[in-house]
């Protein structure tokens, strides 16, 4: 088998080689590239759960390569988000946004994604193969997350190429173009916002910067490129991910095709079964800790891969097996701890209504070519489909 082939059928299933190095030990030393340094993966579900919630894990990518030499050339208000922060900067900018993301506070999204939704399979030809992430789980995201903010729709398009190329693998001076740029157009809109005030959140955000003080420009700008670019790149995997691990079940499909209100208590296990986000965010030790059973030196980075987790059998009984009526609730697709995915509520609340409506107007949806044929992303951090091709 050659590597390219190789490349590609762990793209399309990692599991087997997690379950082999969970096997062997849940917490590991793995080479990072062609530095010869290292650092630690954590495939099992009980130390991955630890390592999201101990505080000796630092998220301050900041702080981690001071000094050290870089080739990238990230954009500060990108690579200083409130995804890199420990507290008491973490929790001051999350505190900003979390009433935003409540689930009643989405809930008031619900009628403007059910048209949208409509409207967008409205397009959908009758005739020949319809790629379900592009002509669906790649626009709808792009469009719930801009209506939040307050991005007006001509500009919609160019911020979904800005985040395909800041998640494009193996292209860092591409991902690097996508930052300032992005970050530029914020600080634009910021502007522009300031002169013609809406009610939107991002409007919500310049009144805070503006009124009691608390946010810096950076973090406002960075706070913003976060929820633009984190709001839907991840849902638009959880939709194609979804909707492929039930075309290849047709007994799933089936079941929820004939009861639709069964879709919101699935959501769970589709979220486990083939997490959107197959590893966290950067971590590092700041000190020397024990990980499981395993000593893990001061001043490391600490990769969990959470798809690897949700599929430890010590925590999920048959992992590899899809069960819609498995209470699959303490899956780590979303994270754990004061880390916790903020937009949660609004993936979930996508994900239903999206789900719902394709197996209600399409009922005899199916996949329009073999699934071993399918071409996934070649990230690192977000797992998703690159076309996802179905006859309705």
């Amino acid at each position: 088998m050659n590597d390219a082939a190789g490349d590609t059928r762990s793209a399309r299933d990692p599991y087997p080689a997690y379950a082999a190095m969970r096997s062997r030990c849940p917490v590991q030393a793995v080479a990072s590239g062609s530095s010869g340094r290292h650092s630690y993966l954590v495939t099992g579900y009980a130390e991955a759960r630890q390592a999201l919630n101990d505080p000796r894990l630092s998220k301050d990518t900041a702080a981690f390569f001071a000094g050290k030499n870089t080739k990238r050339d990230l954009h500060p208000a990108v690579a200083h988000t409130m995804l890199a922060a420990d507290p008491p900067r973490h929790t001051r900018l999350r505190k900003l946004v979390t009433g935003a993301f409540t689930s009643g506070a989405v809930a008031g999204l619900r009628p403007f994604i059910t048209r949208l939704t409509g409207e967008l399979l409205d397009r959908w030809a009758a005739e020949g193969p319809v790629d379900l992430v592009a002509d669906l789980a790649v626009p709808l995201p792009v469009m719930v997350i801009c209506e939040l903010l307050g991005v007006p729709e001509a500009d919609r398009q160019q911020v979904q190429l800005w985040s395909a190329d800041l998640f494009a693998a193996g292209q860092p001076e591409r991902g690097d173009a996508a930052s300032h740029a992005v970050a530029d157009y914020m600080s634009g809109l910021i502007a522009s916002k300031r002169l013609r005030p809406g009610g939107s959140l991002l409007d919500r955000l310049i009144a805070t910067r503006d009124g009691e003080d608390r946010l810096t420009e950076e973090e406002l700008v960075s706070l913003a490129v976060l929820l633009l670019v984190a709001g839907h790149e991840t849902t638009t995997h959880f939709l194609g991910n979804a909707a492929l691990a039930l075309l290849e079940r047709p007994a799933g499909l089936e079941r929820l095709r004939d009861d639709p209100g069964a879709v919101p208590e699935a959501l769970d296990e589709l979220l486990r079964f083939d997490a959107p986000v197959a590893t966290s965010t950067f971590r590092f030790t700041t000190e020397a800790i024990t990980l499981g059973a395993t000593e893990i030196p001061a001043g490391v980075p600490v990769l969990v891969a959470l798809g690897a987790a949700n599929r430890d059998p010590d925590r999920f009984p048959a992992p590899d097996r899809l069960d819609l009526d498995r209470d699959a609730a303490g899956h780590l697709s979303f994270g754990h701890g004061i880390h916790r995915c903020v937009g949660a509520p609004l993936a979930r609340l996508e994900a239903e209504i999206t789900l719902r409506a394709v197996l209600t107007r399409f009922p005899g949806i199916r996949l329009a070519g073999p699934a071993d044929q399918l071409e996934w992303r070649r990230t690192r951090l977000v797992r998703g489909l690159v076309a996802l091709p179905v006859l309705i």
